[in-house]
Parts: C-alpha cells; structure tokens; sequence
C-alpha cells in the first residue's frame, strides 16, 4: 500500500518491532531465573505457563502486531483475499491463543503470592537462616541471602515458593502490586487488539468513519491512558525491564494507528476520486 509514510518514520517502526523481537529473549533469561528460585520438585502445565508468561505473551503479540502491519501497511486491500486471508487469521488466533494463555498464566502468577505458596517464618531474623536461601528483590528478581544482604529483610518474614526464597512483608506487598500491574496490563492490552480487529474489519468494509470513528478514538485514549499508566508505575519501581517493554509496545501500536490514519485516508480520497469521476462521466 502507498500510505505516504516517510522513510524516518518506517526505519524508527521496524527499529521499534525489532527491539519487541529482542526482549523476547530478554523475558526468557528473566524468567528461567526465577524459574529456578521459586519451583523445584514435579511440574505442571500451570507452572510453566506462570513462570514464563512474559515471555509466552511478547512472542505472540509480535506476531500479532506482524499480522496488523502485514494488514494496515504492507498487503493492498485486493490482496487480503483467500488463502492470504485465511493465513493471516489461523496466524491471528493462534496469537491470540497464546496471549490468552499468558493472562492467565498472569492471574495464576498474581494469585500465587496470596495462596499457601505464600507461609509465614518462624524466625527470630533472616540472618538465622541457613545457606542456600535467597532474598525476593522483586516481580522476577532475586539475590543470594548471605551475612551481608541479610539485613535488608525487616519485620516479618515470608517464605514464597517450593524453594528457599525468603521475603519481608514490604517487599512481598510490592511484588503483588506489580503482579497487578501485569494483569491489567495484559487484560488492556487484549481490549486494544479487539478494538482494532473492529477497526480493521470495518476499514475493509469502507465502514470505519462517523460515530464508530469517534467510539473508536475515545475508547482507545482510555485505554492508552491505563497502559501508559502502568508504564510509569513500572519505572518508578524499578523494574527496568518492563518499563522499556512498555513504552516500546505504546509505540508499535502507534505506528499501527497510524498505519490505519493513512489508509483511512487514502480510501477515503480513492472514493472521492471515483465520484468525481462517476460525476464527470
């Protein structure tokens, strides 16, 4: 499709989508870390998807914002028709399987630090503790308990998981929040990419346009609103990781709004440039 995009503004969108592809690897190093903290013993299903739903949940949203940039950008309208199509949807709902299975491996994940997996210490300090525990920093982050980093634990402590892991009441709160802040990040997220899958399905119907325009608009600030929120909230945690993941998703679906503007407008002036014609004739 000729959208009319500059070239500064494709190099910067494929820059964004090829960083997505690297924190994919990114979320795996992480989470086989705390894999190995927080499970030991026999595994299930649900403990794979718990532990790696970060990484599970980015490799399938980059192939779904593939399969938006194939459809908003790259592919022309008469294009989309068939075998084309119909690949482009059996890509889209395995996707779309996928990042489902992470928001629940997400709600698993939050519901573990409230469960049973979750016990109380009966002890005087975390000093006392033998070797080989280690000390919850974060959502995902850990370091060895030792003489040394013992004292940063105050109050009462927790053991969280089937290993040695260790955390204060403080820190096990702020890790909760932040297994909240990836569950409303996930479930927004998803409310995102219906409403495109709306907005795209009615830009091939020549429907995308007056009232549904606007539902569409306000809808999306809202929701950009709380992802951008929780973005900001990942930054002044610390957590690094997430924050950068954040802003570089709020910008590839920036650029896939714009790839929709542009092809909004540029159906909109081929009507016009039809009835001018049917209008001459």
């Amino acid at each position: 499709m000729d959208h009319h995009l500059p070239r500064w503004f494709q190099f910067t969108k494929y820059a964004v989508y090829g960083l997505l592809m690297v924190n994919v690897g990114l979320f795996l190093q992480e989470e086989m870390t705390s894999f190995a903290q927080l499970f030991t013993g026999e595994l299930d299903a649900e403990m794979l998807v718990q532990a790696f739903s970060a990484t599970i949940d980015t490799a399938a949203w980059v192939v779904l914002l593939l399969m938006f940039e194939l459809e908003t950008y790259v592919l022309p309208d008469e294009a989309i028709r068939g075998k084309v199509k119909w690949s482009l949807h059996g890509l889209r709902i395995a996707a779309f399987l996928f990042i489902g299975y992470a928001c629940y491996g997400y709600f698993v994940e939050m519901f573990y630090f409230y469960g049973d997996s979750v016990v109380p210490l009966a002890v005087s300090g975390a000093c006392t503790l033998g070797e080989g525990w280690s000390i919850l920093v974060k959502l995902d982050e850990f370091q060895p308990l030792t003489a040394e980093t013992c004292g940063m634990l105050q109050g009462s402590l927790w053991q969280v998981g089937s290993g040695q892991v260790v955390a204060d009441a403080d820190t096990l709160r702020a890790t909760r929040w932040l297994a909240w802040a990836d569950v409303i990040n996930s479930v927004t997220w998803i409310l995102v990419v219906l409403l495109l899958e709306i907005d795209v399905r009615l830009q091939l119907r020549g429907a995308y346009a007056g009232h549904v325009l606007l539902a569409s608009k306000i809808s999306k600030v809202v929701l950009y609103g709380i992802l951008f929120a929780a973005a900001v909230y990942w930054g002044f945690e610390g957590d690094f990781l997430d924050f950068w993941d954040a802003f570089l998703w709020l910008f590839a679906f920036f650029f896939i709004e714009q790839n929709l503007f542009a092809w909004q407008a540029e159906t909109e002036a081929e009507a016009e440039t039809k009835a001018g014609e049917g209008a001459a004739a």
